[in-house]
């Protein structure tokens, strides 16, 4: 059907009709009742941005094996903002709200104002150095305050500063005043990290806080360590959150101040593998404080995850076989007589890492790791560095016999006897230089030593790793011990050096002081001919998702004692204690080959002597080293039954001429 032209036409101005009313509807509500106030504008007026920090997942430590020993897991902490919740409508309210419902929650929160929570108000007795500082600075910013004010001063000067309401109950008051405090020193000592509320705060708290929307009080996302194991806490270590002195040195590196760090062990030790970059992320807020946006300015980057050189179920046997000894013996003793710490260390031979640590007593009694820190004499362990000393120096050969006659009488004021004298009036007669380690002869030690002079033992002492470091390139703190000198006892005690200290040291008595690892790593030096390396714990660092290599250990030599053939007869002679001298009860029999050397340290009086042991296995092509030090142990024989667990679990399944060892564990 043809539509006629007049009907096109009034089609047309009927469509143009309605434009036009549109036209207008839109213009009335969209410009002109907005510009008379007639009605509201639903637009947001007022925008703000925060930047917030993305927390970067802190990396795994695992053993040689791979298995987790720490990792971490997503966790909540609250974080205070100044300014915005200095902007609320009921600052006070809110932080009193705040506090009251983390105390009702079981919260632990940040209250670190040193004043008591409740009347009468005092300063903390044991108020931190920190603590000190930035509440002087406190005082110092504001004029009106005295530097004698006393604390009860000060919180009613605060209670009418913060505009606390006089009804207000002093408990509560306390409250608020501790973190307003927390949010006034941040703004006076600009340096300090943000104020983070409570950490790791369980999800109802992170629901009451999100659901209250009180303006500068956020939640944000951190980590938390999980521990998979309860041993090798004196080495893992912990993390904590930075404070000023810390800054300091992490600062420059890019970390934000309120970062978490290694404060300790292997958390500290590799920082900078572990420690992952932080991301940033822009909020957009409204003003009721509504997000309304979110953009990520900078990717997160996980750290690394670092491998130890540890075998955990090595480190596990070594901690129990340590700790079960130590409670068999005490179970016989006298509380004055009790064992109060020891230490073992295992050691792989020919790379220098360290496969088991264990220090006694437990990190929950004790932060002292004594297989680092402690230092012991070494009695007779220490014989083989005489020996050395006194073949370097030509006093003896192979073959050369020293008579024992019981007392050793050169000097008139000092003559000590041979150990066997003293137990039995006998004498162990003509030794060379093995048989006088298989025998532990003191008399040949005293022989050799006052022939040579103690320079000669001390170079040796040194070519073998003691005083320094053993931990070269690794920062875990560790005692760097004493090698027994005429010059450290007459410029650091002041004393004189005779004769008789020269006999002593020779036999590992005297003023000689080593730690534990560095034993064991003397012993590995000695079972792989003479090559002295450092010791590390360090295996491997893989990239965040363990695809790739970080950093892969290759074993480092600091010293090589040339003397093969003197080394050779170290051997012979650490072969021949475990056959036929003083640690044949436990290892005459023992179907792997094990070389070994007791020391019985003693320690004068009524006193019990300490118990040393080290030994290292298989004899004839080493693979582990181990040092067992216990105070108060009684004797290195008394304690070497701790190097048979551990070899027990090393060796476990193995065989070695035709015998299975069994891995029984210590009874």
């Amino acid at each position: 059907m043809k539509l006629r032209a007049s009907r096109i036409v009034i089609l047309m101005a009927l469509f143009a009709g309605v434009l036009a009313v549109y036209a207008a509807a839109l213009y009335k509500m969209q410009i002109y009742d907005v510009a008379s106030g007639n009605v509201a504008d639903t637009r947001p007026t007022t925008i703000t941005t925060r930047t917030e920090t993305i927390r970067a997942a802190r990396g795994d430590i695992l053993d040689r094996n791979g298995v987790p020993l720490v990792s971490s897991r997503p966790t909540f902490d609250i974080l205070l903002t100044r300014r915005p919740l200095l902007e609320a409508e009921d600052t006070n309210g809110a932080i009193l709200d705040l506090a009251h419902t983390a105390i009702a929650s079981g919260v632990a929160y940040n209250d670190a104002f040193p004043v008591n929570l409740g009347a009468p108000f005092e300063f903390r007795y044991d108020m931190t150095t920190q603590q000190r500082s930035r509440l002087d600075a406190y005082i110092d910013y504001f004029s009106e305050l005295k530097e004698d004010i006393t604390a009860e001063d000060l919180i009613v000067w605060m209670k009418k500063h913060y505009d606390i309401p006089y009804t207000t109950n002093i408990a509560d008051a306390r409250l608020i005043i501790g973190i307003r405090y927390e949010l006034e020193i941040r703004a006076i000592v600009t340096n300090m990290a943000p104020y983070i509320f409570a950490s790791d705060v369980p999800a109802d708290f992170v629901a009451y806080v999100s659901e209250k929307a009180e303006p500068g009080i956020t939640v944000q996302i951190s980590s938390a360590r999980m521990y998979h194991t309860s041993s090798a806490a004196h080495l893992l270590g912990y993390l904590s959150r930075m404070d000023e002195a810390d800054y300091e040195k992490y600062g420059p590196l890019g970390y934000p101040m309120d970062a978490m760090i290694g404060k300790s062990g292997v958390e500290a030790s590799f920082e900078q593998y572990l420690h992952g970059i932080d991301g940033t992320k822009v909020v957009e807020l409204s003003a009721d404080g509504t997000v309304l946006n979110e953009r990520i300015t900078q990717e997160a980057m996980p750290g690394s995850n670092v491998y130890l050189s540890i075998d955990l179920q090595l480190q596990e046997t070594t901690e129990a076989a340590l700790a079960e000894k130590i409670r068999t013996i005490n179970l016989t003793r006298d509380e004055e007589q009790l064992i109060t710490d020891g230490a073992v260390v295992v050691m792989q031979v020919k790379t220098g890492e360290a496969l088991a640590i264990a220090s006694y007593p437990p990190i929950e009694e004790s932060v002292f790791n004594y297989a680092l820190q402690g230092i012991y004499n070494p009695g007779s362990t220490f014989k083989p560095v005489t020996a050395l000393a006194g073949l370097r120096a030509g006093v003896i050969e192979r073959y050369t016999p020293v008579e024992d006659h019981g007392i050793f009488t050169k000097y008139p004021d000092f003559q000590p006897r041979c150990w066997l004298y003293t137990a039995t009036g006998a004498t162990h007669g003509a030794l060379d230089v093995v048989g006088a380690l298989r025998d532990s002869c003191n008399y040949f030690f005293y022989k050799i030593a006052a022939d040579m002079g103690p320079s000669r033992i001390a170079q040796a002492a040194y070519d073998f790793g003691f005083g320094a470091k053993a931990l070269t390139g690794v920062d875990i703190y560790e005692n760097e011990g004493i090698v027994a000198t005429e010059e450290y006892k007459n410029e650091v005690l002041g004393q004189i050096w005779f004769g008789g200290d020269t006999l002593l040291v020779a036999i590992g008595q005297g003023e000689n002081r080593f730690t534990p690892i560095q034993l064991a790593n003397y012993t590995a030096t000695i079972a792989n001919g003479g090559t002295l390396r450092d010791v590390s714990l360090l295996r491997a660092v893989k990239s965040s998702d363990y695809t790739g290599i970080v950093y892969e250990y290759e074993p480092t030599t600091r010293n090589i004692i040339p003397e093969t053939d003197y080394i050779g007869y170290l051997q012979e002679g650490m072969r021949e204690v475990a056959r036929r001298g003083t640690a044949r009860d436990m290892f005459s029999t023992y179907p792997i080959a094990v070389a070994a050397k007791t020391g019985t340290v003693q320690t004068g009086g009524t006193n019990i002597n300490d118990g040393v042991f080290i030994c290292y296995a298989p004899a004839d092509d080493p693979e582990i080293a181990i040092a067992v030090v216990v105070k108060k142990g009684g004797s290195g024989a008394g304690v070497m039954e701790i190097a048979k667990v551990v070899f027990d679990e090393y060796f476990k399944g193995s065989s070695y001429g035709g015998i299975v060892v069994e891995g029984e564990l210590l009874k």
